[in-house]
């Protein structure tokens, strides 16, 4: 696991030390060993975390003949195995690690080589002679790769800071990436929250060739297309294919652990872990101690069932929440809207004490249908048949119930339920989990925003199963998880070093998620049908039989108490840099209603003090250059 950097020079030409000052912005990511190359055409860089092949493999790595140089971020799992191919083409390897294996590749098959890899990785590659740049991602976006085009040049880094450290990059807002932000509490790829900066889409990859850039993909999220699979069948499958992942993802030379919620999908990863490596393993987990949401009993659970040496952390009020939060605008790049970046960050400098690699659950919900929004979906279809007038009367009786603290409450769901009826049924699936309503984000800024949203949304794929549950799966798939959940994983894990592996992402068990029909899914009231029917037999009753609980903090509680005084304290100092964007009146008014206990709107101050947080941490500018004078006069009149 590492962090790469990079950039071409065909008009310009920085000090020689630029490429050592972008990869050191890196160093939390791969501590164990940097390096860089320069030529006259590019530069690139790598920080080394040291998961296989200790002794060797560090990087850059060259081709025999010098001509090809490769910088390397994630683990190819199936390395060894290509390995053995390559070698009966006649190359021979210099040292056991995956990274030579992907230039060796390459230099085989070309590009030809991406769709041969099982793994997480985003890669550049840079060849000599025909001044040839060329990245690529996973295909899932497990590990991340900005990109961003300045005239003839590319710059690319694993996080922005990597780019930011660049002085000719300006430090603009993006309208488009705000948009989404504001709603989802995540921007979707291709954007991001700085102007002129992108995120190489998963299963793509980048050419550039004498100052031209192109796009390709080489794998894509399959279309659903459900076919009848008795359940026997499906489960014997899905077996087979867990066990697979898993004993691939086992490949490592350092310690290893699982992180484990006590819910279905962190269980089920201990499960095929434990049978697979036939050891003792570690488990981390947070908890919340006294609270309705806490987990713990569940954990003790499958602790004791698997035997594994455990270690926890209450997170509460007495960690240093603040100092957390404080740092996390730094390592996140940008903004971590989703709450859940608290314990994931108290999770892994927990887990680092004793483990460099951590398994973890992530992708189950989003493949085989386990959020409450997936039912919320299938509910708000029926509440749409009700009158208008009948729904919004019983909005305004809910108001009357006093929010309450507790995290994700029964009137809080129920009023967003009824708020997301009203909505186009694509909207509302991403208001459920998300934050802002489009005329509560209008309230909350000077000048119009760019549909942003709305063209994101309109990608909903058309053609899938009117079943109620695939264009929401294939939007979350796509989306949600790549851009918000693997990057909340992967920014808190690398602040700490850790690599984070997701056994639930290989490429094959998505494919094959796409041939179940929807009923082994979702099927009535039950989630996560076909997963949780398989393990019923290896796990214990209570945790198939649990509700779901989120990973995430009591936002509403802890505004009202111990982070009160950090709220305010943010809020106060962004309204005296960025009111010319923002309506500061607006955001008082949620406040201070939040405050009153009138409304929940606790994910919402989160996002927005982490939003401020980083612009001051990264100097990010709010008055972006695409902000005319009459934009900001359509607003006043």
């Amino acid at each position: 696991m590492c962090g790469i950097v990079g950039f071409t020079t065909r008009n310009w030409r920085p000090e020689p030390e630029r490429i050592r000052s972008a990869t050191g912005t890196l160093i939390h990511r791969g501590p164990d060993q940097q390096g860089v190359f320069r030529s006259r055409g590019c530069s690139l860089g790598a920080s080394r975390l040291k998961i296989v092949d200790l002794a060797h493999g560090d990087q850059p790595i060259f081709s025999q003949d010098g001509d090809h140089t490769i910088v390397f971020n994630g683990e190819i799992y199936n390395h060894l195995e290509v390995r053995r191919e390559l070698e009966a083409l006649g190359h021979h390897f210099q040292t056991h690690c995956d990274t030579e294996t992907v230039l060796q590749a390459f230099l085989q098959w070309d590009t030809g080589c991406f769709a041969r890899l099982r793994g997480m990785f985003a890669f550049a590659i840079w060849c000599n002679s025909q001044q040839r740049l060329v990245l690529a991602r996973d295909r899932m976006g497990i590990k991340p790769l900005y990109i961003s085009e300045r005239g003839d040049d590319l710059f690319f880094a694993s996080e922005l800071k990597g780019i930011l450290v660049h002085p000719e990059i300006e430090r603009r807002l993006s309208l488009e990436g705000l948009d989404c932000y504001l709603s989802l509490n995540y921007v979707p790829c291709p954007w991001t929250l700085v102007e002129g900066i992108e995120k190489l889409p998963p299963g793509q990859w980048l050419e550039w060739r004498d100052g031209r850039v192109s796009k390709h993909t080489y794998w894509r999220i399959p279309e659903m297309r459900p076919a009848p699979k008795p359940l026997d069948a499906a489960k014997e499958e899905l077996d087979f294919l867990l066990d697979q992942s898993l004993r691939e993802h086992l490949m490592s030379e350092v310690p290893m652990g699982v992180w484990l919620s006590g819910g279905v999908d962190s269980s089920t990863v201990l499960h095929y872990a434990a049978q697979a490596s036939g050891s003792r393993l570690q488990t981390f987990s947070i908890c919340f101690n006294g609270h309705s949401f806490d987990e713990s009993r569940y954990i003790h659970q499958v602790v004791e069932h698997y035997g594994t040496y455990h270690e926890e952390l209450n997170l509460s009020p007495e960690q240093d929440l603040e100092g957390a939060i404080e740092e996390i605008p730094y390592y996140s790049d940008e903004p971590s809207a989703d709450s859940g970046a608290l314990p994931v960050w108290f999770l892994s400098k927990l887990c680092k004490q004793r483990c460099t690699v951590a398994f973890s659950g992530e992708g189950a919900d989003e493949i085989f249908g386990g959020y409450l929004t997936y039912r919320a979906n299938i509910i708000a279809a029926r509440v749409k048949q009700l009158p208008p007038g009948a729904i919004h009367l019983a909005l305004r009786s809910l108001r009357l119930w006093p929010a309450s603290n507790e995290k994700i409450s029964l009137e809080y769901k129920l009023k967003r339920l009824l708020q997301g009826s009203l909505m186009p049924p694509e909207r509302a699936h991403v208001y459920w989990n998300g934050t802002f309503s489009d005329a509560e984000k209008a309230s909350l800024l000077k000048v119009p925003l760019p549909p942003s949203l709305i063209d994101v949304l309109a990608r909903t794929r058309a053609s899938l199963p009117g079943d109620g549950i695939s264009p929401y799966l294939d939007f979350d798939q796509n989306y949600y998880l790549a851009d918000d959940i693997l990057v909340k994983s992967d920014r808190m894990s690398m602040a700490h070093a850790v690599e984070v592996r997701p056994p639930f992402l290989d490429h094959r068990i998505l494919e094959f998620a796409a041939t179940l029909p929807s009923e082994l899914k979702i099927n009535g009231a039950r989630q996560k049908y076909l997963l949780k029917e398989l393990m019923r037999t290896k796990l214990p009753a209570n945790i198939l039989q649990r509700k779901k609980t989120g990973f995430d903090i009591p936002a509403h509680e802890w505004f009202r108490g111990p982070l009160k005084a950090l709220l305010m304290e943010t809020l106060a100092a962004a309204e005296a840099e960025h009111s010319e964007l923002f309506s500061f009146d607006a955001i008082r008014t949620y406040t201070q209603l939040h405050m009153n206990r009138s409304i929940n709107v606790g994910y919402h101050l989160w996002g927005l003090i982490m939003l401020f947080l980083w612009m001051k941490r990264w100097n990010i500018q709010s008055a972006p250059s695409r902000i005319s004078k009459r934009q900001m006069l359509a607003v006043e009149l």
